[in-house]
């Protein structure tokens, strides 16, 4: 690592899997943590075996999707089923100042690793657990992934087409619980360093959806409004939306937000329909007529080619973006140049494309260091260098499935 990261000298022990739970502890890792990913042969972290949108992998070490979610980490594996493996997460979370897990509430008690139990083998750590409603209350045992997140927070219910049905959110939501739980973990590890004192943190999935549509619930509480299913436009802008360009399946997104914006539109645009039409006079009338409204610009962007539509009205101070889809994300300028999706070299895959962090702290820089752990990769290091077993004894306990 050129810099010190701002994590430095912190480790997680991290029980996560699929999605939600290791977003927060990659974030960690990124920034400098050390996290030593827990897992097991016995019941395998799932995106190592398929992903919902790229089906079955070939196997646990060749996932592109557990690679660009489990950047940095360390993978110790361990039959929690054997109460030595259990003593053995012990040990290893006395060396630690994190733990972090997303099962369902109760299991980590169950298995002996819940906060209280933890606490006595090292006063001060900081644990988070993660579940889809809390881990309080009378739903607190309820099963989620992020669909359910999504409506249980109230935002499946307002998006989609007007008039439609709800539409259902995947793993964008995973990633937005994953990002508040990390940040939770940072502020008490603030908190810790204050005053020397560790906490238990309990994150509902759901509500870290509602917290980040807090309006809509503010509109309710102050004006009793629900609002409808409004597809791609907003509440304030028109134009607002997505206009087919020319070729095929090419998009731009527009958004028009200020008379301003509207005349350099308008004069780029040239068409008098746009300056004589009544309907089209002010902000709130062209809001009221966005069907007229986007016909007339949809004539235009359909003549144009899709980058050239951007380029004219990004000069003219006009907010206009391509819609792209991955290849062409891929081949973006200023994606490479910013290095947003970064080659890694895999043992076992190669090289591969990941998301690289979005943050460019100056001082403090966060670095991909390493590819995601093969299964089991770190035993050596963790049962040995960290935990002091020998060579003899972890090759024993591999041997009786407790290491495994």
């Amino acid at each position: 690592m050129s810099k010190k990261a701002p994590l430095e000298g912190i480790r997680v022990v991290d029980f996560t899997w699929a999605w939600a739970g290791p977003q927060a502890s990659l974030i960690l890792a990124l920034m400098g943590a050390e996290v030593i990913k827990v897992e097991s042969r016995r019941r395998l972290d799932h995106s190592r075996l398929r992903s919902l949108v790229a089906g079955p992998m070939v196997g646990p070490d060749s996932s592109f999707i557990f690679n660009t979610l489990n950047l940095n980490k360390l993978s110790v594996t361990l039959n929690l089923s054997q109460p030595r493996a259990v003593e053995i997460a012990k040990a290893i979370v006395k060396v630690s100042d994190v733990v972090m897990e997303n099962m369902r509430p109760g299991v980590m008690d169950r298995l002996g690793l819940g906060y209280e139990a933890l606490r006595q083998v090292k006063s001060d750590i900081i644990m988070l657990s993660s579940s889809a409603v809390g881990g309080t209350g009378p739903e607190r045992s309820y099963t989620g992934y992020a669909p359910t997140f999504a409506a249980m927070g109230g935002l499946a219910y307002i998006t989609g087409r007007p008039g439609g049905r709800p539409a259902p959110l995947m793993g964008s939501i995973d990633l937005r619980v994953g990002s508040t739980s990390a940040f939770a973990v940072l502020a008490a590890l603030h908190y810790r360093k204050r005053t020397g004192k560790g906490q238990y943190i309990d994150l509902s999935s759901a509500e870290a959806v509602s917290a980040l549509m807090g309006d809509v619930f503010l509109d309710y509480s102050m004006n009793r409004r629900v609002p409808p299913r409004m597809g791609n436009r907003s509440k304030f802008m028109a134009p607002h939306g997505c206009y087919r360009s020319k070729g095929e399946n090419q998009w731009v997104s527009i958004a028009v937000g200020s008379d301003e914006e509207w005349r350099a539109l308008c004069e780029t645009i040239g068409d008098k329909r746009l300056k004589e039409d009544e309907r089209f006079a002010d902000c709130l009338s062209r809001w009221q007529n966005q069907d007229a409204l986007d016909a007339v610009i949809g004539e235009w962007t359909s003549a144009h080619d899709q980058h050239e539509i951007v380029e004219t009205l990004q000069k003219a101070g006009v907010a206009a973006m391509p819609v792209y889809d991955g290849p062409s994300l891929v081949q973006d300028e200023q994606v490479k140049a910013r290095g947003t999706l970064t080659p890694v070299e895999h043992p076992l895959m190669g090289e591969k494309m990941v998301v690289a962090p979005m943050w460019r702290l100056s001082k403090t820089p966060a670095e991909i260091r390493r590819h995601g752990p093969l299964l089991g990769q770190d035993n050596e290091y963790v049962l040995g260098e960290l935990v002091g077993m020998s060579k003899e004894e972890i090759e024993k306990l591999a041997e009786e499935q407790v290491v495994y």
